[in-house]
């Protein structure tokens, strides 16, 4: 029995109202995370590093460097917080979100339904990605359906794996890394090898050891906006990281960091974005 049931009738009234605004408060406050942040002084951010100038790491300092991880840092110091980064890869990077390890997601993971459902998400996109194939300049590949029946590499948790095999009817292999995967792909143990076109991209086109390789299919499979994650339910952390995505929009930060990372062709979803922010109210 609740111990307010053995008071005396107005005195179990108190209590249980205690009780219950007790609960409301625990409730009203269940997102601890930003709390947290702020009483450390630090925000824990994973990040993806898959090579290129999303995400890689500095020779000379073994820094991690590129567009995640400016992004994360300078989200961090509009947090008024100090970043700690990790490196996560697809096969991980939610089970260490969902298991504390970090505090947010910047990660090359765009949204879809399916992790929405699992996790929260800051609703204002920093980017727009889609991806793309990299296969032999010799395949004869020229657009998806080409894929039918085909062996495709790809990474463990790609969103990509599932239009593959059931829209397109590829026979997909998992890896733990994109960098596996595109070692199986040049080891011709797949025809394609399948990730985000802002790897791909830059990867054929700057690194003279892919010069027998394309991307030549010309649309993007699944197209989606890449956003800022957190667990589900943590309103409070995902306001003030959205109020920081706004911010980046609309003093054209994120254009300048995109122009300066030299990272081509540029998103056409930033000038978008920015110039609707900038004409909101």
């Amino acid at each position: 029995m609740h111990p307010a049931f053995r008071l005396a009738p107005s005195h179990r009234i108190a209590a249980l109202l205690g009780a219950v605004l007790c609960l409301a408060a625990g409730l009203a406050h269940a997102d601890a995370t930003l709390d947290r942040i702020r009483q450390r002084g630090k925000v824990v951010i994973g990040v993806a590093i898959s090579g290129g100038p999303f995400g890689a790491i500095d020779p000379a300092t073994q820094q991690l460097v590129g567009w995640n991880p400016e992004l994360a840092r300078d989200l961090a110091k509009r947090l008024g917080a100090e970043a700690e980064l990790v490196q996560v890869n697809p096969s991980n990077r939610v089970q260490f979100l969902q298991s504390g390890k970090v505090d947010l997601l910047i990660a090359s993971m765009e949204y879809n339904a399916d992790r929405g459902e699992i996790l929260g998400h800051a609703p204002t996109p920093f980017y727009r990605v889609g991806g793309t194939a990299a296969v032999l300049k010799t395949s004869g590949i020229t657009k998806w359906e080409d894929l039918r029946g085909k062996t495709v590499c790809a990474s463990q948790g790609s969103s990509y794996v599932k239009p593959l095999q059931e829209q397109y009817g590829a026979e997909v292999r998992g890896f733990k890394t994109s960098a596996e995967s595109l070692l199986a792909l040049r080891g011709g143990n797949c025809v394609a090898a399948v990730h985000d076109a802002i790897l791909i991209q830059p990867l054929l086109r700057g690194n003279p050891e892919w010069a027998g390789y394309a991307a030549p299919i010309r649309d993007e499979i699944l197209p989606a906006p890449s956003v800022v994650w957190a667990r589900k339910g943590e309103a409070d952390t995902l306001a003030a990281v959205d109020k920081a995505v706004q911010q980046w929009h609309r003093s054209g930060w994120l254009i300048e960091t995109e122009k300066r990372l030299g990272i081509v062709p540029p998103q056409p979803l930033l000038p978008e974005l920015q110039a609707k922010l900038k004409a909101a109210p």
